[in-house]
């Protein structure tokens, strides 16, 4: 075999911090009625830069994690920043290990804060609502 054609299929290159493809979706969201449901039957807990609600579920399945981010708080750029800046707060704090809906609406002040902030602020909701879903 010739240098130059060396195999590329040398391992999983999926990158390790990710969890896999059908982990992601099944971790979210995505109904209308689930959003609903939360909104309606759950809990809330206020940050100084977002809202949660949280409502347990009867299953065994894993936690799952909404994002509402209206129109009122800024142009697409803006809403998508807020909503990558969540993900990542909450994929680095972690979830607590019980089946518990969460839906996080931020604040504009969101746009703003010091990511440090954000991060403390999510884990510091995900610690409550861990005991208050236990």
């Amino acid at each position: 075999m010739a240098e130059g054609n060396v195999s590329r299929d040398s391992g999983d290159k999926r990158n390790p911090l990710r969890p896999a493809k059908g982990s992601r979706k099944r971790s979210r969201l995505l109904r209308h009625a689930d959003f609903e449901r939360v909104y309606k039957q759950g809990k809330r807990y206020f940050s100084a830069s977002m809202t949660f609600f949280y409502l347990e579920r009867e299953d065994t399945g894993s936690p799952r994690v909404g994002y509402t981010v209206s129109r009122m708080l800024g142009g697409a750029v803006d809403r998508n920043r807020m909503r990558r800046r969540l993900r990542e707060a909450v994929r680095l704090c972690g979830l607590p290990g019980m089946p518990v809906d969460v839906v996080v609406n931020p604040k504009k002040s969101l746009l703003t804060a010091d990511f440090a902030d954000v991060q403390a602020q999510v884990a510091r909701a995900m610690q409550i609502i861990g005991k208050a879903a236990k």
